[in-house]
């Protein structure tokens, strides 16, 4: 691996257009900051609005000849990437521990999860499948076929600094679409360096822009504006979301919107106490919390309620916490000092309301924004913690009696992205499963993503999916061409 000084001199830092490096044209750049120290890492090229006017005028350029592409080519070009990534796997695992605050190994994880939707993609491009069937009234024929939306543009979260990019550029990119991708501010490393890989793939130049910047309106305004948008996909959360949706309403615009969270992670009496204890932990602590699928309220039936609560307070009490690239380390920063306060203030409703801390409970002094590893016991349903979403090193634990019981708290929330249950009943497994308003469900584990799997929620946590089969259908248009 690496010296962080060398691989952040060889860091690309500029905008990515036309398929080569440029810088704004205002010459300005923003800080990225390290959250483990707060001190500045490096700086990067800060994207306007005039930016943003070259990257769709090179994605509108680009669309019919990347449209045209026979789709094994494109196949080929994803392929590529996917073995560079790989090959820069150490890079990439280090940038996002840089820049976001990971532990190592989880940064490690998140490069073969995220390269694997460039593989996933690259063979789904081949297989986008169309339809040819006679007409039941007898009077014709019907051709059906798919074609790319167009130029997209994708807004990527700070948590998962290369899978959030990776699962919406692949799909669009195998569907024939052209992409610009305004990376989040607080981690835009890895995005540029996976700029730098698709354009080491072969990519022409045009199919993808890369759009840093620390202030997104004036840069996203403008192309909600402009008429060869046509697409818009934004991970984040339920607020901006809305936003998004309404701007995009102004010229209906075709929008993904994988959005908010507030996990219920659902313990039956039946269930095996001690698996449910590892996979909350997973589903919990999987990158400091920080994730839209993290267990956020644990609703444990009161006949195991105690057991459950000791043993998921020893192991949380034991993790290591510190900078993640450090041996050892389990649990990394927070993002920023203003998501710890956030995390910070909802304990401290929790605890003003009744809520007992078992461990935990505060942020920890000195540099950077560590919070302790935190369970909170006989948290009270007016407690703002089982409203919103944490995102952080916090397990909010509450009790019911009896399976409907269980569901309806499970269900008590605006969200629906994803759940976790744990029983040892199969009927009871596939029963609560397809009782809850979630898109997603994971049966006695703790980690449900997988790029072959369509991730996504309902209610307000989003609109339509990402991944498996179903991800690369969100970048085509169906046409219907009747024949005589």
């Amino acid at each position: 691996m690496r010296e962080v000084a060398e691989l952040l001199a060889a860091l690309p830092t500029e905008l990515w257009i036309g398929g080569e490096q440029t810088p704004a044209l205002t010459g300005s750049t923003f800080p990225v900051h390290n959250p483990a120290t707060g001190e500045v890492l490096i700086e990067v090229a800060d994207a306007a609005a005039a930016d943003g006017a070259r990257a769709l005028d090179a994605a509108a350029a680009a669309q019919s000849g990347w449209a045209a592409t026979p789709s094994r080519v494109r196949s080929e070009i994803l392929r590529r990437a996917w073995e560079l990534v790989i090959a820069r796997s150490d890079d990439f695992a280090m940038l996002m521990t840089l820049e976001m605050g990971k532990p190592l190994a989880e940064s490690q994880g998140e490069v073969d999860y995220g390269a694997g939707f460039l593989r996933w993609f690259a063979e789904e491009a081949v297989r986008v499948h169309g339809r040819y069937t006679h007409s039941p009234s007898g009077n014709g024929r019907i051709l059906v076929t798919k074609q790319p939306v167009g130029p997209t543009l994708a807004i990527t979260p700070w948590n998962f600094p290369l899978a959030m990019g990776t699962r919406k550029i692949a799909p669009a990119l195998a569907a024939g679409c052209t992409m610009v991708v305004k990376p989040a501010a607080e981690t835009p490393l890895t995005m540029l360096l996976l700029g730098q890989v698709f354009a080491d793939a072969g990519l022409p130049p045009g199919v993808l822009s890369i759009l840093p910047t620390a202030d997104a309106a004036p840069l996203t305004d403008p192309l909600f504006a402009d008429d060869r948008l046509r697409k818009v996909t934004f991970t984040g959360s339920t607020g901006v979301g809305k936003i998004l949706l309404a701007q995009s309403a102004t010229r209906v615009l075709r929008a993904s919107m994988e959005l908010g969270g507030n996990a219920p992670f659902v313990v039956f009496a039946d269930a095996d106490i001690d698996a449910a204890v590892d996979g909350a932990m997973a589903a919990k602590m999987r990158n400091t919390g920080e994730a839209c699928t993290a267990a956020n309220r644990f609703h444990i039936d009161n006949a195991v309620r105690a057991e459950f609560t000791a043993k998921l307070t020893e192991r949380m009490r034991a993790l290591k916490v510190g900078p993640g690239h450090l041996d050892g380390v389990q649990v990394g920063p927070l993002i920023s000092e203003k998501q710890r306060g956030i995390v910070t203030e909802l304990v401290q409703d929790a605890t003003e309301k009744g809520a007992v801390v078992a461990t935990g409970g505060a942020p920890i002094a000195g540099e950077g924004y560590f919070f302790e590893p935190t369970v909170l016991t006989e948290v009270p349903a007016e407690a703002r913690i089982l409203r919103e979403e944490v995102f952080g090193p916090v397990a909010a634990i509450t009790g019911f009696d009896g399976e409907a019981e269980g569901i309806i708290a499970a269900d008590d929330t605006e969200f629906g992205l994803a759940a976790y249950i744990y029983t040892t009943d199969l009927d009871r497994a596939l029963r609560v499963a397809e009782a809850l308003e979630s898109g997603m469900v994971g049966v006695n584990r703790g980690i449900i993503s997988d790029v072959a799997a369509p991730f996504g929620g309902v209610k307000e946590s989003g609109l339509g999916r990402e991944a498996g089969a179903e991800g690369i259908e969100e970048y085509l248009e169906t046409k219907y061409i009747a024949l005589p």
